[in-house]
């Protein structure tokens, strides 16, 4: 009797341990539904396992389902109040939500999503995309509910601190969207000049073609790039 009960023990876990090795296995993939059912039948098993619960929010954030994001993500915020991520992320699904809703409902929401981000920023001061997030947030919100270049401009300055590129490409991205097209060629030129990477490649080279409209400096920096 000890041995089966002992085999049957050994066989929960090993299928449990096996569900959480395909989730994976399909997270890496981006088969979401595979993951996200595989990732169910390992929390029946463990339904406290963090890891797994923010899995199936990053996978419900894949699928664009806000509401379930959300849910996931706030069950981790409140269970670890000391993580910048979980924080980020919860500012994250709630932000794309009040983007994807009315106008009236996602003013409602924008509070909650800057506090989100600030937590983050101020739990961990080397958190990248939480300051990203915040420089994105008040540059997009309209003035009247709390929109400011200065604020984002501030965010920017801290990224410049933590990363030259990112820095760079932050106040890159402040002057385009105020349409300061020669500073923002600079903060950008800067940005790739130090990075040299796809990324910084596609924000420089979409300034020159659709914003400066030259189109010999995009097409002798899309040269020079493919050329290395």
């Amino acid at each position: 009797m000890k041995k089966l009960c002992f085999w049957l023990l050994f066989s929960t876990i090993s299928f449990a341990q096996s569900d959480f090795e395909l989730g994976k296995q399909y997270f890496a993939e981006k088969k979401w539904e595979l993951a996200r059912n595989n990732f169910e039948k390992y929390l029946e098993q463990d339904p406290e396992n963090s890891e797994v619960v923010e899995y199936l929010g990053d996978i419900f954030g894949h699928q664009k389902k806000w509401d379930a994001a959300i849910e996931k993500y706030k069950m981790l915020r409140d269970k670890f109040p000391g993580n910048a991520d979980y924080w980020y992320k919860y500012g994250g699904a709630l932000g794309m939500k009040a983007k994807e809703s009315s106008k009236w409902k996602a003013l409602g929401m924008i509070d909650d999503v800057e506090e989100a981000f600030l937590k983050a920023a101020s739990l961990d001061k080397s958190h990248i995309d939480a300051r990203w997030a915040l420089v994105t947030l008040y540059i997009e919100l309209p003035g009247i509910v709390g929109g400011s270049e200065k604020k984002a401009q501030y965010y920017a300055n801290e990224l410049m601190g933590l990363s030259k590129v990112d820095g760079y490409l932050a106040k890159g991205y402040i002057d385009v969207y105020f349409k300061r097209y020669e500073k923002a060629e600079k903060n950008y030129s800067n940005a790739h000049k130090i990075g040299h990477s796809k990324t910084t490649f596609e924000k420089l080279y979409d300034l020159y073609l659709n914003k400066l409209k030259n189109a010999e400096k995009a097409k002798q920096l899309k040269k020079e790039f493919y050329k290395t």
